[in-house]
Parts: structure tokens; C-alpha cells; sequence
């Protein structure tokens, strides 16, 4: 099967609307491209040199994952914990030759989601449908990974951190962080944010669409315009900061609004402190 045979048949159910309901044919052309986000050949989004953003996002592929919800039948599974959800995204079941880690302790992958070998699942944590989680990633305690959000090689999400899930409009750009990006606790990346490799996000920082990012190392402001997205560059090491209010009541009080802040670009000093990253895989 083809990825545009299966692109042609996910498009005619999808525009068919509730007529869909109740049709196998349907649901085969739906399981179909379940099993190809699982084996990761099919994802919501892919590296493209010529895109603006060096990535191309497949709308069709949210578009079919829309349509597994409209066909699914509300279902209850699980043995020693309880789920009640669509039964056409349960919860996946890895085996060992699978080579995906998954740590005892209330994690789960939903169906519809790649993980490579060599990805780390410490509990508790989630990946949700159409994620692309690519290989020697930690996605440790309390991390999520939302729909279609797609994950590099050796990126380690550390404890509390949230990679958002963007699954309509179709046509957006999921969030994507690109190889050994390094994301410390309670981080936020939100709305379609590209991080470039190596970038580091130190703990507490939050990246969204409206969020200016100053870069003091280069003197210019990064911001999301159009249809192209916020970018970090390559190496940013990013932290929360802050600037202050220049008008009204909040100069006048001395507040000052939150933003994120590329203090340097990664050098030795930088890779000596995250080498205790490959002991924890």
C-alpha cells in the first residue's frame, strides 16, 4: 500500500462526514493509517528543505486521525486500570523486542503514536496520537507529548515538561523539537513552536506563538509572523526573563511581564553540564 493510495482513501472518508459512521471500509482506511503512524512511515509532519521552515506539515494525516474519533464507539478496556475512550485509540502495548522502555508506574502511549528504540518512558507520563518520538529520547515523570507533536533523536524532556498537541486546524504546524534539544522541568512549548537542534530550554520556560524571544547574544527579537512559526535557532540556550512595562500604570508600579531570553549559544562549558544525560539512558 502506498502512502498516496492511503492519502487518496483517508481524504474520501474524511469528506464523506457522518456518512463515514458504520462504514469498514472506512475504518479499514483509518486502521491502516494507525498502523503507519505506529511503524513511524507516516507522520503529521516531516523534515522538507524546501518548506519555509525546513518542515512540511501533512494534513491529511491529522485529517484521518480526526476521522478515527468520528468513527470510534465508546469502549471500555484496561485490566488493572480502567479506561473509558473512542476504541479506536486504546492504549498501545509494547513488547520487548519492541526496544522502547516503558517504566512501571501509570505511563501511556496512545495508539496512533510512533516510539522508536531506545526511547525512555519514566512514569508518569503521555504521548498522545500522532506524535513521532524519535530514537534515545527520556520523556521522564509528569512530561507530556501531544498530538502530532514531533520529537528528534536524543531529546530529553525533563520532569513537568509539556510539548503541545496540535491536531486542528489541520493545516498547522504541530510542535516540533528538533535532535538533542534539551527541554528542563516545567518547560511549555505551545502552538506550532520549531526548536532547532541542540537548543536548550532551561527549567520554568514557556514558548508560544505570542511570545517574543530576545536573543541579548545577537541583539534581535524572534518573533512568530504569518504563517511562519517561532523558531529557536540552533544552540540557543533560552531562560525565563522578564521586561519591563514601558506604559501607564504598570511603568508607573515597576511590573514587569514575562519572556524568554537566549543568554548564549552552546559551547563546552554547556555540553560539560549535560553530560549526565547519557547516564540516565
Amino acid at each position: 500500500m502506498t502512502e498516496n493510495h492511503l492519502y487518496s482513501r483517508i481524504e474520501k472518508y474524511f469528506a464523506a462526514g457522518a456518512d463515514a459512521v458504520g462504514n469498514a471500509e472506512a475504518m479499514a482506511a483509518f486502521e491502516d493509517l494507525r498502523s503507519a503512524l505506529e511503524a513511524g512511515t507516516v507522520r503529521a509532519a516531516q523534515p522538507d528543505a524546501a518548506a519555509p521552515s525546513c518542515w512540511r506539515v501533512n494534513a491529511w494525516v491529522k485529517r484521518g486521525i480526526l476521522l478515527g474519533f468520528r468513527l470510534g464507539q465508546m469502549t471500555a478496556s484496561g485490566n488493572d486500570l480502567s479506561f473509558v475512550d473512542k476504541n479506536t485509540f486504546p492504549a498501545r502495548r509494547f513488547a520487548a523486542q519492541d526496544q522502547v522502555r516503558v517504566v512501571p508506574g501509570g505511563s501511556s502511549v496512545r495508539s496512533g503514536a510512533y516510539l522508536a528504540p531506545g526511547v525512555v518512558c519514566m512514569p508518569p507520563m503521555y504521548v498522545n496520537v500522532g506524535a513521532y518520538v524519535d530514537e534515545g529520547t527520556m520523556i521522564d515523570s509528569h512530561a507530556l507529548v501531544g498530538s502530532c507533536a514531533q520529537i528528534g533523536k536524543r531529546v530529553h524532556l525533563s520532569a513537568a515538561a509539556q510539548v503541545g498537541g496540535v491536531l486542528e486546524p489541520v493545516n498547522a504546524n504541530p510542535v516540533i523539537l528538533e535532535d538533542d534539544v534539551l527541554v528542563g522541568g516545567n518547560c511549555g512549548v505551545y502552538e506550532g513552536t520549531i526548536v532547532r537542534k541542540r537548543a536548550v530550554l532551561a527549567a520554568g520556560t514557556i514558548l508560544t506563538r505570542g511570545t517574543p524571544v530576545y536573543d541579548v547574544v545577537n541583539g534581535t527579537v524572534i518573533r512568530a509572523e504569518g504563517d511562519k512559526p517561532l523558531i529557536i535557532p540552533e544552540d540557543a540556550v533560552v531562560v525565563p526573563g522578564g521586561r519591563a512595562v514601558g506604559k501607564g500604570m504598570g511603568a508607573e508600579w515597576g511590573l514587569s511581564v514575562y519572556t524568554p531570553v537566549i543568554v548564549k549559544y552552546r559551547d563546552e562549558k554547556t555540553e560539560l553540564s549535560l553530560a549526565l544525560e547519557d547516564l540516565l539512558r
